[in-house]
């Protein structure tokens, strides 16, 4: 059996708060069926938003004609992995504004190269205060699913201040289910 691979990457301001605690926890799960897991701090480099110049479509070279930022570098990661965890905390309903740059500059460079994240197993994850979870989930979903990805599923952790979502029991078992589940499919279509 090939050695599997799952890239996550933590959209967090908050290098180790709630968001990556609960990318942690679902790790944990992978590394236990012996899948190797590495995660990316969006907030450790600069990472703009897309710029619209289309340089993607003419040159269909996988990679984004802007060089100036880690966007190359973040697509290198994806290719690389079997699987692509995408997390957020909640701001004003919806993902940060890394991981919505993330999202943008990725997804694009993916579809103007016949979709090449295909078949990848991808899982969100959101760490929400109160309301919003929902809306941020769907935005990362949309990721995967404009890219033809499979979604595994998704988990919610409830909790503002760093570690108080370990507190939500029901969060971290159901990120530990996602974690299972994740595992379990890449070994049945990697393995």
């Amino acid at each position: 059996m090939k050695k599997m691979k799952v890239v996550a990457f933590n959209g967090s301001p908050r290098k180790d708060g709630n968001t990556s605690i609960l990318i942690k926890n679902l790790f944990n799960e992978l590394e236990k069926q012996g899948i190797k897991t590495e995660l990316v701090q969006l907030s450790e480099k600069e990472l703009r938003g897309c710029i619209a110049c289309y340089k993607c479509v003419e040159n269909k070279d996988r990679h984004c004609a802007v060089k100036s930022d880690a966007a190359n570098e973040y697509i290198e990661k994806m290719l690389g992995a079997n699987g692509i965890i995408l997390g957020s905390p909640v701001y004003f309903n919806d993902v940060t504004p890394e991981m919505k740059a993330l999202i943008d500059r990725t997804g694009y460079v993916s579809r103007a190269n016949g979709r090449m994240f295909r078949n990848k197993i991808g899982a969100a994850v959101a760490a929400v205060r109160r309301t919003g979870a929902v809306h941020t989930l769907d935005t990362m979903n949309h990721f995967f699913l404009s890219g033809e990805m499979i979604i595994v599923g998704r988990s919610i952790g409830f909790g503002r201040e760093k570690g108080e979502v370990e507190k939500d029991e029901e969060g971290m078992q159901l990120v530990k289910s996602l974690g299972q589940r994740m595992g379990w499919l890449l070994k049945k279509i990697h393995g």
